[in-house]
């Protein structure tokens, strides 16, 4: 059974750092990329980052470039995404999910591409 479970989140203030971590179970990671994505109440979900199967290439929406860096640690099961120098409009409910083979650089970002999601965790980014 495929599981991925999110943890890291909270509520800090702007500037503020947050690492969130993904363990994934059920399935080869090796085989897979690793992507977040956010949802805030009212707005769909956006794609945050994606890591390709190596951890050698990586993608960012515009928003987080310069503050957000994604990695994996393929022996421990687990992805990782650093937030720093955090901002408000970076608050909502951050989304964990996989799918085979590539990231690609034109769809990474597109929900439907992805086979599992996560729970989600809460960032909370006060002024």
């Amino acid at each position: 059974q495929v599981q991925l479970v999110e943890s890291g989140g909270g509520k800090v203030q702007a500037g503020g750092s947050l690492r969130l971590s993904c363990v994934a179970s059920g399935f080869t990671l090796e085989n897979n990329v690793i992507g977040w994505f956010r949802q805030v109440p009212g707005k769909e979900r956006e794609g945050v980052s994606c890591i390709s199967v190596a951890g050698t290439t990586s993608f960012y929406v515009d928003s987080v470039k310069g503050r957000f860096t994604i990695s994996r640690d393929n022996a421990k099961r687990t992805v990782y995404l650093q937030m720093n120098n955090l901002r408000p409009e970076d608050t909502g409910v951050y989304y964990c999910v996989t799918k085979p083979r590539a990231c690609e650089q034109r769809r990474w970002f597109q929900l439907a591409g992805y086979s599992y999601w996560g729970q989600g965790t809460q960032v909370t980014v006060s002024p």
